[in-house]
């Protein structure tokens, strides 16, 4: 549907003005109205208040034809006999003590005479001796409305925040509804192992008693690890959905509060509320932000976080435990979890989600490809193979970042073409187009070059080059895409050695071609570094031996060290640099020897680029192979002149490319 002919219909999504006139509001306004009349009314001291006449002056006026109209009415405050009248006069000829009125009344002894006299006027209406109850409502009302108009508006605001003040001891935890936005397992891809266990606790809630014949007793609590975006929450919501029982849900952070002794009454709290409920689930997402280690700060064993943590600890397995409150639990740092919180008892069953495999990355892509409109032209299992290390999140970003795309480029359906734009800007970052010189662009394409003319001659078919291009894309100047044909779980030492070469190919290109080096190799330095020091210290790929030198901590505690422990002597720390030395050096005289021996190639490689800016992996194995390009290559997505997202950005606005300290350095990136 063209966006044009919807809009006028369109609402901004925020920053919506509040309604003008709320039911609220509304009562208020009328509140205040009535108790403005009832005070106009019953104030005697008003502006144009009634003067006070003696009867026998109204009886004058009355023969007089001076009186527009006027009710008698007893008056039991003077007597048995004691009459009321008041009126108003047809023309404001009487004095009071604000000036001129129409509105009289007097009160006193009415004589038949009298009493004839004001009938025959007939202006006058007699009106029955009020009750007791009609008094007090006139006399009463009006206060009545005041005082409720006060409470209204200050009294009950008053108590909500005092109640507010007195509920920080609450358990902040949300009983989820069964009908709401409700997820099963059949929404859940690429982790059947963990669905299989704990669907073990959903049909124990459903029949216990299968269990329960030969002895079973079913974990009290059940810890879901794995790294972000793996569908740990995603899993509890499923959980929640399946399981016909009430399911409470809650955050680590929750129980955390600046008031001492907060967080150990929300637990307390939370689990009372479980045991009303019992049998019930209770999910804890983010637990490390309270199941952190004890006695690893500076607060000792009696800072609010440990009180919340020993609370939890003695209601999961303590003396006052009853069963049917089962917990579930996620986190992605298992390893900062104290001990105790870990034992069988409390949680008895850890679930490792992990990254999804081949199979679980192409049902996780056809789970989030139900609510796109897809084209006939697009495989999810070829898009699955070209995504390993991918989560499901990510994936899921994926294909919505591809929905993006097309919507954008006015498509009505996502096509191959959006979903590899949408999965290279994901992986390696969204195109960025700058204005750069002639000599900042060959300095680039022959950088790329280098990068794959050496990973194309050194790959042995697992880690092909996919793309080469010299359009910034993210903080890279230029890209030498690599996508792996499968999931790589075990990494051999040749493949280390075949990816340090890789990393050296742009330096040595520059060197070679331009004469000079240039800090765009800053990150391929790096990334070299790195590999070599996990080669030699950590994976024993040296002459040393298979000995682990120095112990990193991935948990950072305060009074723990940050830095790699030196558990190791000097000498042996001189011999490791030595070897380092000679894993890096080794592999750079590989690459120069390579681009020596394939220079016709990168001088190609490099024209390529500087000509279409970005070219595939074929490409480059072509001019290997036959010296020359022999598939065509594919023009960019070319966006509309006037399209403000997918337009060029104003030259003012560019910044200039190739200088030290604008970008790091164009280096591979990897998959």
């Amino acid at each position: 549907m063209p966006e044009n002919d919807n809009k006028s219909k369109r609402r901004p999504l925020k920053n919506l003005p509040p309604e003008r006139f709320q039911p609220k509001v509304w009562l208020i306004w009328l509140s205040i109205l009535a108790v403005l009349v009832l005070l106009w009314k019953y104030n005697p001291g008003r502006i144009g208040s009634p003067a006070t006449l003696k009867i026998q002056e109204v009886v004058d006026y009355a023969a007089t034809d001076k009186i527009a109209e006027g009710v008698i009415r007893p008056d039991p405050s003077g007597g048995r006999d004691w009459e009321l009248i008041t009126g108003e006069m047809k023309e404001p000829v009487l004095l009071s003590d604000s000036g001129k009125t129409k509105s009289f009344r007097a009160a006193g002894r009415l004589t038949d005479a009298n009493m004839e006299i004001l009938q025959k006027s007939k202006v006058f209406t007699e009106v029955s001796a009020t009750n007791l109850v009609t008094q007090i409502l006139t006399q009463v009302l009006p206060f009545v409305i005041v005082i409720g108009l006060l409470y209204f508006l200050f009294v009950r605001q008053l108590r909500q925040a005092g109640r507010g003040a007195l509920n920080f001891g609450k358990s902040r935890a949300k009983l989820l509804t069964r009908d709401r936005d409700r997820i099963t397992f059949a929404d859940v891809a690429g982790c059947d192992e963990a669905k299989e266990e704990v669907s073990e606790v959903v049909e124990f809630l459903k029949d216990p008693k299968r269990f329960q014949k030969i002895g079973g007793r079913i974990p009290k609590g059940v810890l879901m690890v794995g790294p972000p975006g793996t569908g740990k929450t995603l899993l509890a919501k499923a959980i929640a959905g399946e399981a016909d029982v009430p399911f409470f849900s809650i955050s680590g952070s929750d129980f955390v509060e600046m008031f001492v002794g907060v967080g150990a009454s929300r637990v307390r709290d939370m689990f009372e509320q479980g045991r009303k409920s019992a049998p019930c689930l209770i999910f804890i997402d983010e637990i490390d932000a309270v199941g952190r280690q004890r006695g690893a700060g500076l607060g000792g064993g009696n800072d609010e976080r440990e009180q919340t943590l020993n609370s939890m600890l003695a209601e999961m397995d303590g003396f006052d435990t009853t069963e049917g409150v089962i917990i579930i639990a996620a986190t992605n740092r298992p390893d900062v979890l104290d001990s105790a919180l870990l034992r069988p008892g409390r949680f008895d069953r850890q679930i490792f989600i992990d990254l999804p495999d081949l199979v679980g990355r192409e049902q996780i892509l056809r789970v989030h490809a139900r609510k796109l409109a897809m084209a006939e032209d697009v495989d999810l299992g070829v898009v699955a193979r070209g995504t390993p290390g991918l989560s499901g999140a990510e994936l899921a970003n994926l294909l919505n970042e591809s929905a993006l795309l097309a919507a954008r480029r006015n498509k009505k359906r996502v096509d191959k073409l959006d979903i590899e734009d949408a999965r290279e800007k994901v992986q390696f970052g969204r195109e960025r187009r700058r204005i750069m010189d002639d000599e900042d662009k060959k300095i680039v394409a022959y950088h790329e070059a280098g990068h794959a003319l050496v990973g194309a001659v050194v790959d042995d078919g697992d880690l092909p080059v996919h793309k080469v291009t010299i359009i910034p894309r993210g903080r890279s100047l230029g890209s030498t895409m690599y996508i792996p044909k499968k999931d790589t779980y075990n990494y051999a030492k040749r493949r280390m050695l075949a990816r340090l070469a890789t990393l050296f190919g742009g330096r040595i290109a520059e060197e070679m071609v331009l004469g000079d080096i240039t800090s765009g190799a800053s990150s391929d330095i790096q990334q070299a570094t790195k590999l070599a020091r996990n080669m030699v210290c950590d994976w024993g790929m040296s002459p040393l031996g298979p000995v682990a030198f120095g112990e990193n901590h991935d948990t950072v505690f305060l009074g723990r060290e940050i830095t790699r422990s030196e558990n190791f002597s000097e000498e042996t720390a001189r011999l490791i640099d030595i070897e380092i030395h000679k894993l890096i050096d080794e592999q750079y005289n590989r690459a120069k020897s390579i681009i020596l021996e394939k220079r016709p190639a990168l001088d190609k490689i490099a024209a390529a680029l500087l000509q279409y800016e970005t070219i595939e992996g074929k490409h480059v194995r072509e001019i290997l192979e036959f010296g020359e390009l022999r598939s065509p290559v594919l023009p960019p997505v070319i966006a509309k002149p006037g399209d403000p997202v997918l337009g060029k950005k104003p030259a003012e606005k560019a910044a200039p490319a190739g200088l030290p300290g604008d970008a790091p350095a164009p280096a591979p990136s990897p998959a």
